[in-house]
Parts: structure tokens; C-alpha cells; sequence
């Protein structure tokens, strides 16, 4: 518990700081690439709650960044999306799971959004 606190000072103060493109970036690096990404604890079924709030901040986050190529509102839609999920997965909502699935497609926003 103490270590999802700190990481997410660590992360508001580095999303303070940041270029929205480093946001971007830097939540892809550490929530979403790894094996180990919470992302991929939470697409299992394995993260607390307070990891998927954690995911939560970071995807709101990334929301209030402008992608680096793209429609900005169709990139608000797919966070808000990806948010809607992750709190129905929080309060055990069977549909939750299977949406955050859907929402967390990496193809599917790379191809649209995603810089050189």
C-alpha cells in the first residue's frame, strides 16, 4: 500500500513537470508495456484496489494530454472509455472486466494516435 502511494506522488510530480507527449510516454513505459504493467494484473484479474485506482489517475492523466497525432476527443472518448472500465472492475461489476479488455487495445490507439 505504501508503495502504490508512493508511486503515485512520484507520479504527479513527474506529470506536473511533464511535456503531455512524457506523460504519454512515461504511463505507457510503466503502466502498460511491461510484463509486470498493472495493466496487464488487472486484464488477469489480479490487482487490488488500490492498483486499479492507481491505473485510474494514470489513464486520467494521460486523458488530459494531447496525443501526439490524432483527434483529441476521439482520444478523450477512449480514456473516459478505459476510466469507465476500470471502475466497474473496482466495484466487481461483472461487465467490467470484459470492457476493460476492449478498452485496453493497444493496437487500436496506436495506430491512431501514437507519434514517430
Amino acid at each position: 500500500m505504501k508503495k502504490t502511494a508512493l508511486t503515485l506522488l512520484c507520479l504527479a510530480i513527474g506529470l506536473a513537470s511533464a511535456s503531455a507527449d512524457d506523460v504519454i510516454k512515461g504511463a505507457m513505459k510503466k503502466n502498460f508495456k511491461p510484463e509486470d504493467a498493472l495493466s496487464k494484473k488487472v486484464g488477469k484479474g489480479e490487482a487490488s484496489d488500490a492498483e486499479i485506482e492507481s491505473l485510474i489517475k494514470c489513464v486520467q492523466a494521460i486523458c488530459a494530454a494531447t496525443p501526439p497525432k490524432g483527434d483529441k476527443a476521439a482520444w478523450v472518448d477512449k480514456c473516459k472509455a478505459m476510466v469507465a472500465a476500470l471502475k466497474k472492475v473496482q466495484a466487481k461489476d461483472a461487465s467490467g472486466l470484459s470492457e476493460f479488455k476492449k478498452a485496453n487495445n493497444c493496437k487500436a490507439c496506436h495506430d491512431v494516435f501514437k507519434g514517430k
